[in-house]
């Protein structure tokens, strides 16, 4: 549903609450596991590597993984990366919010907790309301990789990661079944000059990222 629908607004106006919890709690190193249109995220502020370290405890991930960091627009995009390619502009323009991570040049304020120790952060908008209405309420980024045990299948529904995570997450907002339900395609456009790399398939095609670039991109097996 669109989040300028009036019953949309009327629902997060609703749950302006439990938004408001939410934020609370990121804010104090907390976690929460959000919808978006792809896969449920087990969220945690970005900027807060205890948080971080604390998600890759609770989702048993291997130390040095990189994880997605959520924003709420594309006019976040120069707070997290150092460059943005023409090439990334455009797909950001185009895709966003929606289905597709970039991995860009990272700044200074993507801590190695999120990054992996690499140079480069992976970045998106989600395009769920109530996804959206936190990260604004929370103002920041939000590390989310699936609400899952490492593993296992990522979760489609709040009942999935009630399930799966017990009490290890402090709070689960229920956004209903996500849309899409795989996750995000992941597309590199680090390298300054080099056409883009389709790191990893997910709930936008080849066929219409290069469409939108206008020009072929690269692919590989290997992900982030």
């Amino acid at each position: 549903m669109p989040e300028g629908d009036a019953s949309t607004r009327a629902d997060l106006d609703a749950r302006a609450g439990e938004i408001e919890s939410a934020v609370r709690i990121l804010r104090a190193g907390g976690l929460v596991a959000i919808p978006t249109e792809t896969v449920y995220g087990l969220a945690a502020d970005a900027s807060n590597p205890a948080a971080i370290r604390r998600l890759y405890e609770v989702k048993g991930r291997p130390l040095g993984h990189p994880v997605i960091v959520h924003i709420a627009s594309i006019e976040s995009l120069s707070h997290w990366a150092a460059r943005v390619s023409e090439d990334a502009r455009r797909l950001a323009e185009a895709c966003w919010p929606g289905p597709l991570t970039l991995v860009l040049p990272r700044t200074s304020v993507a801590v190695d907790e999120v990054t992996g120790g690499l140079d480069t952060v992976g970045l998106r908008v989600p395009d769920h309301p109530l996804a959206l209405a936190l990260l604004r309420a929370f103002e920041g980024g939000l590390a989310a990789p699936s609400a899952n045990r490492f593993g296992r299948v990522s979760p489609t529904t709040a009942e999935d990661v009630r399930a799966d995570l017990g009490s290890d997450v402090d709070l689960v907002l229920d956004g209903g079944p996500c849309g899409v339900g795989v996750e995000s395609t992941i597309v590199d456009c680090s390298e300054e000059g080099a056409p883009p790399v389709i790191l990893r398939p997910g709930g936008l095609t080849a066929e219409r990222i290069e469409a939108i670039l206008g020009h072929p991109a690269r692919q590989t097996s290997e992900g982030p």
